[in-house]
C-alpha cells in the first residue's frame, strides 16, 4: 500500500512546514495516518515489511524537506542582512548601472555602453530631453564588453538631462548594446528577498544591476 498523492499532501499541508512544531506535527499526522491504514488493512493481503519501510521513508523525506525548507529560509534572512549592512557603504558612492543619462562636469560628459559581442562600428548619439539629436559621435570598432566615453559637453550641465543612445553593427548586422551611465548611491532599502538601491538620477535599481563602483 502507498501512500497517495492527496494523502501527502494531507500530511504535508498546502505550504511548506516553516518550524520545527509544523514538522512535528506533520510526523504526528502520518503516524495517525499509519496506524489508521495498519487497522483497516485486508487481513488476507496485508502490509508487508517492505511497504511499511517506504511508509516511514516517505515521512522522513517529508520531514527532512521541512528542515531544510527552514534552514535555507534562516539563511536567505541572515545573507540580506549582511547585503543591506555592506550596501549601507556604498551610500554617497558613484556606481554604473545600465541607463542613458550622460553625467556632466566642468563640461565634459561622460556616458557608458556594453556589447555582448565584438563590433565593427560604434556610434553614439546625443539627445535633448525632446529626443532630438544633439551630436553623433563615431566610436570605431569595439570589442565585446564594457566601455566608456566622453564628450565635449560645452555649456550644457547634468540639469539640462541629456541623453544618449548607442548603435552598433557588425557588417549589416545590428548588435546588442546596453546604454550605461553613472549615478549616485543616495540610500539603500530591501524589498522581499533583493537588496535595492536609491539612486540620485535613475531612482530604484536592483543591486545586481550595478555593473561597478567608483
Amino acid at each position: 500500500m502507498t501512500i497517495s498523492a492527496a494523502t501527502l499532501n494531507d500530511i504535508n499541508g498546502t505550504t511548506p512546514a516553516t518550524s520545527v512544531t509544523d514538522a512535528k506535527g506533520t510526523q504526528d499526522r502520518f503516524l495517525k495516518l499509519l496506524v489508521t491504514q495498519l487497522k483497516n488493512q485486508d487481513p488476507l493481503s496485508p502490509m508487508d515489511n517492505a511497504q511499511l519501510t517506504s511508509q516511514i521513508a516517505q515521512i522522513n523525506t517529508v520531514s527532512g524537506i521541512n528542515t531544510l525548507n527552514t534552514s535555507v529560509q534562516g539563511l536567505s534572512s541572515q545573507f540580506l542582512q549582511m547585503q543591506s549592512l555592506q550596501g549601507a557603504a556604498l551610500v554617497g558612492k558613484s556606481v554604473i548601472v545600465p541607463g542613458n543619462k550622460l553625467d556632466i562636469a566642468s563640461g565634459t560628459a561622460e556616458g557608458g555602453f556594453e556589447l555582448t559581442s565584438a563590433a565593427d562600428a560604434v556610434k553614439m548619439e546625443v539627445l535633448n530631453p525632446a529626443g532630438q539629436v544633439l551630436d553623433t559621435v563615431a566610436l570605431g570598432a569595439q570589442s565585446a564588453g564594457m566601455h566608456s566615453f566622453n564628450w565635449a559637453a560645452g555649456s550644457y550641465a547634468n540639469n539640462s538631462n541629456l541623453s544618449f543612445r548607442i548603435t552598433a553593427t557588425s557588417g549589416a548586422t545590428s548588435l546588442t548594446s546596453t546604454a550605461l551611465m553613472r549615478d549616485t548611491v543616495d540610500a539603500v532599502s530591501t524589498s522581499g528577498t533583493a537588496l535595492q538601491l536609491e539612486l540620485a538620477r535613475a531612482g530604484t535599481v536592483d543591486y545586481s544591476t550595478v555593473r561597478a563602483i567608483n
